[in-house]
């Protein structure tokens, strides 16, 4: 039988009589039953609820029932059942029993301590997400001791089709962008060192900038977004596909398997597009001091040969491959950490590029440090 709740007002005194069947069943229609009661109830106003014309009555409705008199307390007025059938008188004096304890109050808390408390937590949660990094460094160390044992295993197909797709696909893009950068710097450099006449002092700033620092930070933070998203993206589809708990049902290790290869294979790749994106950089910074700054290819070349040794360019390769190796430990962790939702898989993706370029960054500061103090 459907519920109702029909409202009848004697001046101060309002009368609600509900029937039917106050259940589960009909809750839709039994919240704007009790939203209308609510509504109706004016300030200090007394109020019977007769339930004579109950059919059934659940725990649901005895508690919206209860909601009208506790609403009707608390605008001042007087709120009772009548009427109420012996079956349900039970259930109902449980209800009101339901909640009935005074909230403690809150003290407000200490500002100091409640940052203190931020920083903390945040230390604990940096601190987890650096361990899931070394427990990936680990793991790759002991899978290439496994692959230095037995070369067989090695997946050499595997890591050259990575190498192909990590190095030589993105070619084109570094190329492009490290040229531009270094024909913005030199643009940048001309107009400002022209103000003391110093124009061919833009040599030696392009040749140390590039070579030791932009060129292959530019190169490690595009290869973290491009290839370090691909390998948390595939991976990630893996794991969501259970393709990487079937590798482990057969015996095989993920870590040789899919890690390894696509790991060395940056670590192969980003050597060699740092040494092409700094001589793209030169070569636009050149052009541009060509162009813009009436130096002459000859004597850019010169005063490059003059400027820049060897130990510059040296400082320069030798931070790629652990920046390398940075990123794709950042990237395949990342990846086995996806759930099982496209949502997943989308923040760790950009958490993984995100990840990555933060340490790259603080990798190359580490660097500074360690070749000013031995003097390169």
């Amino acid at each position: 039988m459907s519920p109702s709740l029909t409202f009848a007002s004697n001046g101060s005194h309002m009368t609600l009589t509900a029937s039917g069947a106050w259940t589960a069943d009909h809750a839709a229609d039994l919240e704007k039953f009790t939203l209308d009661a609510e509504r109706l109830i004016g300030q200090g106003k007394r109020v019977t609820i007769d339930l004579a014309a109950i059919g059934s009555l659940d725990t649901l409705g005895t508690w919206l029932l209860e909601r009208i008199l506790r609403r009707t307390d608390e605008l001042g007025g007087r709120a009772e059942f009548a009427g109420l059938p012996e079956r349900y008188s039970g259930i109902v004096e449980e209800m009101r029993q339901v909640n009935r304890q005074p909230r403690a109050s809150r003290r407000p808390l200490n500002p100091i301590l409640t940052a203190l408390d931020a920083i903390g937590r945040a230390a604990v949660h940096a601190r987890s997400e650096m361990m899931i990094v070394v427990e990936m460094l680990g793991a790759l160390a002991l899978s290439l001791a496994r692959a230095i044992a037995r070369p067989r295993t090695f997946r050499l197909t595997s890591a050259v089709h990575h190498l192909y797709r990590v190095g030589w696909q993105a070619i084109p893009i570094v190329v492009l962008i490290t040229f531009l950068i270094g024909a913005i710097i030199s643009q940048q450099g001309i107009f400002h060192f022209r103000k003391f006449g110093a124009e061919s002092y833009v040599v030696d700033m392009i040749g140390i900038l590039v070579l030791r620092e932009i060129g292959v930070l530019m190169v490690a933070i595009m290869v973290a977004g491009r290839s370090g998203s691909a390998y948390t993206a595939e991976l990630g589809s893996m794991k969501m596909r259970e393709e990487i708990d079937a590798l482990r049902t057969m015996d095989f290790d993920p870590v040789d398997i899919l890690i390894l290869p696509r790991v060395l294979a940056l670590i192969v790749g980003l050597p060699i597009l740092a040494f092409l994106g700094s001589m793209a950089a030169l070569y636009g910074g050149g052009l541009v001091a060509w162009l813009y700054g009436g130096m002459s290819p000859a004597i850019f070349i010169e005063r490059l040969h003059e400027s820049v040794s060897v130990t510059h360019f040296e400082v320069g390769i030798i931070k790629s491959p652990f920046m390398a190796l940075t990123i794709g430990a950042v990237a395949c962790s990342e990846g086995l950490r996806v759930k099982g939702s496209a949502e997943s898989l989308g923040l760790q993706t950009t958490t993984s590029v995100v990840k990555s370029i933060f340490l790259v960054i603080v990798l190359d500061g580490v660097f500074a440090i360690f070749f000013a103090s031995i003097g390169m």
